[in-house]
């Protein structure tokens, strides 16, 4: 005989349980902004460059050295590969003239990279990547460097506290507390900014894109642009593109496919539990956000890559909101080339083109087509 009050209680609980994840933990429909971008594809390759092999040749070998580390190590191994970098920056080599001023960022360690004609008060703010659990100034100095070069900015990277062992927040708070400080401070010390930019890769991309939409709420200085190269936006991992680029992203594909074949449910509880919020919460999916009257944006991505689909989201629909945003592309590239710049003569075009956004963003500035 069945127990119908146990049994309504038991679809009672499931209901509200699906109506949770549903409502609270899968956000708004994105499905609006899936549309292509015509012209965002950046040079004139339809294939990646022969180099792209020694690139190839680079991850496998840093995979294969994590890969062989015994499972209590992998945290600690997978943040030594990363603070060596794949390749060693030629610019922070010889008499270049470029440099490395360690500092401190209002309680955040931090670093400038300083070229030879480097301007203290046109200042970049840089976050790297890693997943939130790993990476570093040290490991992204091919990175900093070169936007040094291309932007003649003071180029300072953040070196902001890592999950498991902080909290989400920690690290969101980090980077605020670099935006300010950042305001009134340069390399020679405090000197309140003129030029502000914000760049960051992978999760420090994201972190850029949270960063540039708090100051705007917060009535901070608005940046004259951000650069953000393969951001993660949404931490609901809802692009088709997780699914559709999980083969070819050769970085991101090997390390997600696990996670890919959970239950969505799962997945959506899991990401919840780990940053102690709903995954469409804007303070960490910043595509959810509002994005009307932010700083001219400049996402870069590859057409390979896993989050190709979170970086076309998000420029459509900043375009819908009013704001100003482009996407360059590259065909086959890997989840942020540009680390394999001495190598990569694809990451030296999307340095350059970096460089010439700025130019814009100046001129944006000058015209007085943009908040200051």
């Amino acid at each position: 005989m069945l127990n119908w009050p146990l049994l309504i209680g038991l679809l009672s609980v499931l209901f509200i349980a699906w109506l949770f994840i549903q409502v609270f933990l899968k956000g708004p429909k994105l499905l609006a902004y899936d549309y292509p971008l015509a012209n965002s594809r950046a040079g004139s390759r339809d294939r990646a460059s022969p180099e792209n092999q020694e690139a190839l040749r680079l991850l496998e070998q840093a995979a294969v050295e994590i890969r062989s580390a015994p499972r209590k190590q992998r945290l600690d191994t997978i943040r030594r590969v990363m603070a060596q970098g794949f390749c060693e920056p030629p610019l922070l080599a010889g008499d270049a003239g470029y440099r490395v001023q360690e500092t401190d960022v209002g309680g955040v360690p931090g670093e400038w990279v300083l070229g030879p004609h480097t301007d203290p008060n046109r200042r970049l703010l840089y976050l790297h990547g890693g997943s939130f659990i790993s990476g570093c100034p040290r490991g992204h100095r091919v990175i900093t460097s070169e936007l040094a070069r291309v932007t003649g900015a003071s180029v300072l990277a953040l070196d902001y506290r890592l999950m498991p062992e902080h909290q989400r927040r920690d690290l969101i708070a980090d980077s605020q507390t670099g935006y300010r400080w950042i305001l009134e401070h340069g390399p020679d010390g405090p000197a309140a900014v003129q030029e502000l930019f914000i760049a960051g890769d992978s999760a420090g991309g994201g972190l850029a894109l949270i960063l540039i939409a708090w100051a705007r709420d917060e009535g901070l200085h608005a940046a004259n642009g951000a650069i953000a190269l393969s951001p993660g936006v949404d931490m609901t991992f809802s692009s088709p593109t997780f699914k559709s680029n999980l083969k070819s992203d050769r970085m991101l594909g090997p390390s997600l496919e696990w996670f890919l074949k959970m239950p969505r449910s799962i997945q959506l509880l899991l990401i919840g539990a780990i940053n102690r919020t709903v995954p469409p919460n804007p303070r960490i999916s910043p595509i959810f956000g509002d994005l009307a009257g932010l700083p001219p944006v400049l996402i870069q991505a590859s057409e390979a890559e896993m989050m190709l689909g979170d970086a076309r989201r998000y420029v459509n629909k900043a375009r819908a909101a009013g704001s100003i945003a482009e996407l360059e592309t590259w065909p086959e590239m890997l989840h942020v080339w540009h680390l394999f710049g001495p190598v990569l003569p694809e990451a030296q075009e999307a340095f350059e083109r970096i460089g010439r956004f700025v130019e814009r963003c100046r001129a944006l500035t000058l015209a007085g087509n943009q908040p200051t």
